[in-house]
């Protein structure tokens, strides 16, 4: 297949037709990016091989141009010095170069032209490559994020699951066991120095209150007898 008709495939493709029908997208996408990189580096190479020929001409065409301009100045010189016969054959020279010069600026337009075109073939391809780019930047990002969603969607299931459930009543179970254990052993924990001191003071005080309560419902006793 030529480059042109590579191009032209390429240019008048549509990609998110092309995108929807693919099993794999994603993978559909980095091999178009691929041919259109390709493609491009073709017409590039092809358009600076244009432009060299062209400078090539271009250079020719000034030689040709100078002999012209000589050939007339020796025609004008044998004419002065009346050597007809020598300003004859110097005017043909001159009009050889000159057609020699008309046909190479032909070539040279046609070789513009060319290039042009080449410039323009690029230019669209580039642009169609760029939103190839930008068609697979999102392609990625959507396969990211779906991907983040089944596993998400398949972590929450696990949690949901009866076996999760179960370890988690297990786990519980465990706790409730050892805090109660160790509400044992605080209970069965001899009383410290400092705690038993404490306790006494703390009897002391219920004894006092005691007795306070006992007097006054002595006092009150005392004066219904009364």
């Amino acid at each position: 297949m030529g480059i042109f008709t590579r191009f032209r495939d390429i240019v008048s493709s549509n990609i998110n037709a092309m995108l929807e029908k693919a099993e794999d997208p994603e993978k559909m996408i980095k091999l178009m990016i691929r041919e259109m990189e390709d493609t491009l580096v073709e017409l590039k190479a092809s358009c600076a091989g244009v432009i060299a020929e062209r400078k090539k001409l271009d250079r020719k065409l000034d030689e040709i141009a100078e002999r012209r301009e000589l050939w007339g100045e020796r025609a004008t010189l044998a004419v002065n010095k009346g050597k007809d016969n020598l300003a004859r054959e110097a005017l043909i020279e001159k009009r050889r170069f000159a057609e020699l010069a008309d046909a190479l600026a032909e070539e040279i337009s046609e070789h513009s032209v060319i290039i042009e075109q080449y410039q323009e073939d690029i230019r669209e391809l580039e642009q169609k490559l760029a939103g190839a780019k930008e068609k697979k930047r999102v392609l990625v990002q959507r396969h990211r994020q779906a991907n983040g969603k089944k596993r998400a969607q398949q972590d929450i299931r696990k949690a949901d699951s009866a076996d999760t459930m179960s370890r988690f009543d297990s786990l519980e179970r465990r706790i409730d066991q050892m805090e109660a254990e160790a509400e044992m052993v605080n209970i069965h924990k001899p009383a410290t120095l400092d705690e038993e001191f404490e306790n006494l003071a703390s009897d002391d005080e219920i004894e006092t209150e005691l007795e306070k309560l006992k007097q006054s419902q002595y006092n009150t006793k005392t004066k219904q007898e009364a």
